[in-house]
């Protein structure tokens, strides 16, 4: 009976962290929560991509090709979902930085770091666009 108590508290405070967090004017600029929103949206879309194209197995991949010297990094299809993972360590730290920013009343500052994030999430899927190019 009393654990059950422990989780109902926890569970309320964590919900009261959670509302009081989401509710600073940050997450309440429309401008912020569309750029966030558009973000993750296009990393989710480029796990999606390399997991329905890339099959998994033991078959060597073309991960990087140059004009001029062709074929110059290969490796196993699990090595290419390292991008969308660079992608989601750089939303991640944008998205702090950003958060830094509109806190100390650099709004500029910060739509533009989010800007960045979300041109940095379009060239990825580009290379993992061209990766499943040139693979098949």
């Amino acid at each position: 009976m009393v654990i059950g108590k422990f989780k109902f508290f926890l569970s309320e405070s964590l919900n009261k962290t959670i509302k009081l967090f989401l509710g600073m004017p940050y997450f309440q600029s429309r401008i912020v929560r569309r750029l966030v929103f558009f973000s993750a949206l296009v990393n989710l879309i480029d796990w999606l991509v390399l997991r329905f194209f890339l099959r998994s197995g033991e078959n060597f991949i073309i991960l990087h090709y140059n004009v001029y010297f062709g074929v110059d990094w290969r490796g196993l299809p699990k090595e290419a979902f390292f991008l969308p993972f660079i992608g989601l360590i750089l939303l991640a730290i944008n998205f702090l930085t950003a958060f830094y920013f509109y806190a100390r009343k650099e709004r500029i500052a910060a739509y533009l770091i989010l800007m960045t994030a979300l041109m940095a999430q379009l060239i990825l899927l580009i290379s993992i666009i061209s990766v499943i190019i040139i693979n098949y």
